[in-house]
């Protein structure tokens, strides 16, 4: 019995039309080699007025919602030879912040550090001194954002006397002394404040930070700076 609803069989393609395509597939992707191998490390040697400058301008238009549109398979093959961020940015890792995107940057243009908290430690500060001293980087801004959990902790630890597990008490006192001089002021949103304190502590501690940065930093080849990133509207405010 015939059966009416069966789907023909395709045609099988032919082997010129199979050759021809493979043909195709293997230029584009010469061409993409070609494209990527032939596109330079970006000239990022710029002062640190200037990477500030460029900061604030990639944020305005990531607020704006008109960010550079990237094929970011480009400059893969340069990258290889090296690397010339024009800004080192210390962020939280919380998830809902890039600050590739929030800075609408590409690939090598940006080394960023992050951990919860946005605060100095050791291996902070060793990987700052790196961005200095061997990346030639001009600019270091410390990223705090609204509503931070690492903060937030550190309020009910000092507030309410909250017990943390594991090796959550060393991350909560990083960000107690913030908290503490918040708190002196008895702020209208001590979050808010707090957030901002921890910022302005760590840009500090940035500032003067011996042996290498503290020198390059009083100098003026090197700057440090604070911001805040709000979640609701993706700005970055300095502070």
């Amino acid at each position: 019995m015939c059966d009416c609803l069966a789907t023909p069989a395709a045609p099988a393609p032919s082997r010129r039309r199979l050759l021809g395509g493979a043909a195709a597939l293997a230029a584009l992707a010469s061409s993409a080699r070609v494209l990527a191998a032939d596109t330079p490390l970006p000239d990022n040697r710029i002062g640190p007025d200037a990477a500030l400058a460029r900061l604030v301008q990639g944020n305005a238009r990531y607020v704006a919602g008109r960010s550079t549109q990237r094929d970011f398979s480009v400059g893969r093959v340069a990258r290889t030879t090296g690397q010339k961020p024009f800004a080192a940015i210390l962020s939280c890792a919380d998830s809902r912040i890039a600050p590739e995107l929030a800075f609408d940057q590409g690939p090598g243009d940006l080394f960023v550090v992050r951990l919860a908290g946005n605060f100095v430690n050791d291996d902070a500060l060793a990987s700052m001194e790196y961005a200095i001293q061997f990346l030639e980087v001009p600019l270091i801004l410390v990223l705090g954002h609204s509503n931070c959990g690492a903060v937030s902790a550190a309020i009910k630890v000092v507030q309410e006397g909250t017990q943390l597990p594991g090796h959550l008490p060393g991350l909560v006192n990083a960000i107690r002394p913030a908290v503490e001089a918040a708190s002196r002021r008895q702020p209208a949103n001590l979050l808010t404040a707090a957030t901002e304190q921890n910022v302005r502590l760590n840009v500090a501690r940035l500032t003067t930070a011996e042996p290498i940065l503290a020198g390059r930093m009083g100098s003026g080849a090197v700057r440090a700076v604070g911001g805040v990133y709000d979640l609701a509207s993706g700005k970055v405010s300095l502070v």
